[in-house]
């Protein structure tokens, strides 16, 4: 079983379209805000995800504070992606330093 990584905010925001993102906070956050190129991701669209998304493009995971992406990445890692990171301070941390979007 492929183990997934850590991620700086930083090291998203200056490669971002290198990755996948998955934001898997709740819809209600994810429609006030989220990354750019974010895809909300739960249960209800979980298996489509795996369909859709190619195994070696590398996926980023965001939540509120980097503790539940953590176990997200490793089960997305457990589903034969071969590159997964769950990015560390979460959404918080990335808005802070980086552009927003509710789109």
């Amino acid at each position: 079983m492929s183990e997934f990584k850590h991620i700086t905010v930083q090291e998203v925001a200056e490669n971002s379209a290198a990755f996948t993102i998955v934001d898997i906070r709740d819809p209600q956050s994810f429609a006030s805000g989220h990354m750019p190129q974010a895809t909300h991701l739960s249960n209800d669209n979980f298996a489509e995800f795996l369909g859709a998304t190619a195994k070696d493009q590398p996926v980023v995971v965001v939540c509120y504070h980097g503790i539940s992406s953590q176990r997200a990445a490793e089960v997305i890692a457990g589903q034969g992606f071969e590159t997964v990171y769950s990015m560390d301070g979460g959404f918080d941390a990335w808005q802070v330093s980086q552009p927003v979007t509710t789109d």
